[in-house]
């Protein structure tokens, strides 16, 4: 594998190609993911479905060609079986609540978005006082702190609404946010932080609809589907741990959490 970028010893890498510039600040997500993507890359480049002279850029964006030769790379290397007609009722009967129709929530949140160069570990650490500070007021109050730190804290828009969202369905929030908040019974300040694309959630569940359970027939497709994505999540898991075992990787830690690449 060529190296095009010379290397400082801050520049995180994997086998020797920089994953970012010189001076730039990743959060490790960010790095996670694009060490994750190139290590597919240069796996398709031994693969032989892509050219030796595909180099990434310096944003992490890759090319179109190397979106297609990993795409490929993964059909080829991960077997994914189609789940028995056992597997997927067991599935059901286990999260009956997640394949119903019409349930919607009313809810508030506080936003502390993940952006480039924020420092996630002190962003967590006022996620988790703040989650700890509204948890800690019952009764009449809690409204008017709820409202009083989405305003002064939250990064949405509805901090100025203390932080409303109104009713949702699962539809209309991102899956990773939705997994967390749909599918359940709790209702109040949820005990934990809610992990999305965006960044960390205080969430208030303030009503629930639940909504009505299809039958297994109506839902079988849709079950299999997520059977399938999980071993499909599992095998990427596996194989990108083989990828890293046999690379150099500096800089990045891959065991840490999981990558965007992976949700």
């Amino acid at each position: 594998m060529q190296n095009n970028t010379l290397l400082k010893p801050e520049i995180a890498s994997v086998n020797g190609v920089a994953l970012h510039a010189g001076g730039d600040t990743l959060d490790d997500c960010e790095l996670r993911q694009r060490a994750c993507s190139e290590l597919l890359r240069q796996a398709a480049i031994s693969a032989g479905l892509l050219s030796a002279n595909d180099v990434p850029e310096a944003d992490g964006v890759l090319s179109e060609p190397a979106c297609d030769a990993i795409e490929l790379l993964i059909e080829q290397q991960l077997a994914i079986p189609q789940p028995s007609e056992e597997a997927c009722r067991r599935h059901y009967a286990a999260h009956r609540a997640s394949y119903s129709s019409g349930e919607r929530a009313e809810l508030r949140h506080i936003l502390f978005a993940v952006t480039q160069g924020v420092d996630v570990a002190a962003l967590r650490q006022r996620a988790e006082a703040t989650l700890l500070e509204v948890r800690c007021h019952d009764g009449k109050n809690s409204a008017a702190i709820f409202a009083k730190a989405a305003s002064t804290l939250s990064n949405c828009p509805s901090g100025a609404d203390g932080g409303q969202l109104g009713w949702l369905r699962a539809s209309d929030c991102a899956p990773e946010f939705a997994r967390e908040i749909f599918g359940q019974t709790e209702v109040g300040v949820l005990p934990r932080l809610v992990h999305s694309r965006f960044g960390l959630h205080v969430v208030e569940v303030l009503q629930r609809e639940p909504g009505v359970i299809q039958a297994f027939e109506a839902v079988h497709g849709a079950v299999a589907m997520a059977l399938r994505q999980s071993s499909y999540v599992t095998a990427l898991r596996q194989y990108l741990s083989l990828l890293a075992g046999a690379a150099s990787v500096v800089g990045v830690d891959l065991e840490a959490a999981d990558t965007p690449l992976l949700q």
